[in-house]
């Protein structure tokens, strides 16, 4: 079913399930090279305490005339400053090895999955929607690294607290520096929220950007603006959505810059305070020296410790955009996936046929009904042949049959049971298609054709016999390699043509033995007379097959009238609705839009 836009909980509490979830996608993932990384993370935060401790008893013991404990007390300073700087290395390392492993391959398929697993195609029309693939599209490393800098997060909280319960013992104003160091985190907070929203808001822009320059870099469409001299009009069009983008993301990026100067002018000046009480208080004898080494010692810690936190905390804040969009589309897709959860299952066979009743249908983000008021049935086992201008809501008719879509208005049954209440995944299983906008898989040629058929991929015989089916044989024999012939230039392999590209959608669409339902949409357009009528016989044929073994529906969407003059049934669209239907014979008996278009089509084919 369609799915609305979805509720996601909110606070923190929905960062930190998706945190702990990635956390244990990395443990299950690497088990080893996740307890060594949150090992490491938690000595380094103990580590800098144990260095100005060390210190500290070095500079008493020497105060002292302790050489033996100045030596003992120095060199564990030396070790544990070493260590510091070791641990650092590794750290860095680590994480770089488990984002890389976990967030650019594991989590990119499971953002993939998510998407290409809703069965439903509106939200490839919603905007909504498709401003939170861009963010997330490419987020997987994000959101693993993310995580990581939230126990980075952790880890610099216990080392401020241990920094701070060290200043405590020298004396408790030392304390206030806390007040201090939280108000640029809190500033830089503020800052990277203005950064997140501005990606959101600004995705369209930078998908438009984005859409102009494959326009004018990829073949199809570098022809025609070569041809018509458009390119810097493209190139204008496409530099203002970029300006546009980058506009808005730059004036959060200053926003957020302003916030994180006032943060640090501000821990600046309790900082310096802090010192000058420190010096004061050492030279009234209020303290010894080693005090003082301390303090000075963690107070500068102190001010790595909070730029090294909000530095994490900003890398958190920036990555929270990519999380609220990974957020949102997997409720999405739960959403959707509910709606699925109590369907029906699919028929093994059609006994009646499928029905529409009062239909009505309009696009996302459209105001006006492409399809409206739509009665009819289409008979089990029949062909079916669906005609009207362009514009006239075939191809939307088609859409709604294969349930990408669902009605705003009416219901389509498929043996007297809603075709919402069946299981998408189950109906589109018993679906076969082949659509006018066809998909060119640059892949190997016999696996573009499996494709129709995912359960036969690798079976070779089931992909010959949908080639025949698709009068495709004569292709195949002149490919270099045969069913193994790589396709698209892009990949080094053969580029085939329109017409060729269209025959191997054709076949595809002939993989499946048992669909309920058969689409055909403009399926010859990019063939010659010859090809046509010879494919049209076959598909005929295999249509008469089909309708003896399942029951299957037929549709075949065409303009070219020749075609369909043989289909059990011709419905006639005009602006989106059904305005004729009958036989061939029938229709022209009536004398109405049909009768005109087909004679008109007749004479210009006669005067050709």
């Amino acid at each position: 079913m369609t799915a609305t836009a979805p509720t996601v909980p909110g606070g923190w509490s929905r960062y930190l399930r998706l945190w702990l979830e990635l956390l244990g996608l990395c443990r299950r993932a690497y088990p080893g090279r996740t307890a060594g990384l949150l090992a490491i993370k938690l000595v380094s935060s103990v580590n800098v305490a144990a260095t100005a401790l060390a210190l500290q008893a070095t500079v008493d013991a020497i105060v002292h005339g302790d050489v033996t404990a100045a030596a003992a007390a120095g060199v564990a300073a030396a070790v544990t400053y070493a260590l510091s700087a070791y641990l650092l290395t590794l750290d860095f390392t680590l994480m770089i090895l488990m984002v890389d492993s976990v967030g650019a391959l594991d989590m990119t398929r499971r953002i993939n999955d998510e998407i290409v697993g809703l069965d439903a195609l509106d939200h490839l029309e919603r905007t909504e929607v498709l401003d939170r693939i861009t963010v997330v599209q490419a987020g997987g490393w994000s959101l693993v690294y993310g995580t990581w800098t939230v126990v980075d997060v952790v880890a610099g909280a216990i080392r401020l607290g241990l920094t701070l319960l060290l200043l405590g013992t020298v004396s408790p104003w030392l304390l206030l520096l806390l007040v201090f160091a939280a108000l640029p985190l809190w500033l830089d907070r503020r800052g990277q929220h203005a950064v997140a929203k501005a990606e959101t808001d600004t995705a369209e822009a930078f998908r438009l950007q984005r859409h102009l320059f494959n326009l004018a870099t990829e073949a199809a469409g570098g022809k025609e603006i070569r041809v018509s001299a458009a390119g810097d009009a493209v190139t204008e069009l496409q530099t203002g959505a970029w300006d546009e983008a980058v506009r808005g993301r730059t004036r959060a990026r200053l926003r957020a810059a302003g916030y994180k100067v006032v943060g640090w002018v501000l821990f600046t000046a309790g900082f310096a305070g802090g010192l000058v009480m420190l010096l004061d208080r050492a030279a009234r004898g209020q303290g010894s020296v080693g005090d003082v080494v301390l303090a000075i010692t963690v107070a500068v810690t102190l001010r790595d410790s909070i730029q090294m936190t909000v530095a994490r905390v900003s890398r958190t804040a920036s990555s929270a955009g990519v999380v609220d969009a990974y957020l949102w589309l997997r409720a999405y897709a739960a959403r959707a996936r509910d709606a699925d959860a109590d369907g029906l299952p699919t028929p093994a066979v059609l006994r009646e046929g499928i029905t529409l009743e009062g239909v009505r249908f309009t696009y996302p983000g459209t105001d006006r009904a492409t399809l409206d008021g739509l009665d009819c049935h289409l008979p089990a086992g029949s062909v079916v042949a669906v005609v009207g201008e362009y514009g006239s809501g075939k191809t939307s008719l088609v859409k709604l049959l294969c349930k990408f879509y669902q009605p705003d208005a009416g219901t389509i049954r498929v043996d007297g049971v809603d075709l919402a209440r069946l299981v998408t995944a189950d109906w589109h299983a018993r679906t076969s298609a082949a659509f006018q906008d066809f998909g060119r898989f640059q892949i190997r040629f016999g696996q573009t054709v499996g494709l129709g058929d995912v359960q036969r991929l690798d079976d070779r015989e089931a992909v010959r016999e949908a080639i025949r089916a698709a009068d495709a044989d004569a292709l195949v024999q002149r490919l270099p390699e045969g069913l193994d012939t790589q396709l698209g230039r892009r990949f080094d392999g053969v580029d085939l043509s329109e017409g060729q590209w269209q025959k191997t959608a054709l076949a595809r669409a002939s993989m499946r033995r048992t669909p309920l339902l058969l689409v055909l949409d403009e399926p010859t357009a990019s063939l010659d007379a010859p090809s046509e009528h010879a494919i049209f016989e076959r598909y005929m044929a295999r249509a008469r097959e089909l309708s003896a073994r399942t029951g299957t529906v037929t549709v075949v969407v065409s303009h070219r009238f020749s075609t369909v003059t043989d289909a059990d049934l011709i419905l006639v669209l005009h602006a989106g609705r059904i305005v004729e239907s009958g036989s061939h014979d029938e229709l022209l008996a009536i004398g109405g839009r049909y009768a005109q278009l087909y004679g008109i089509q007749a004479e210009a084919y006669a005067a050709g």
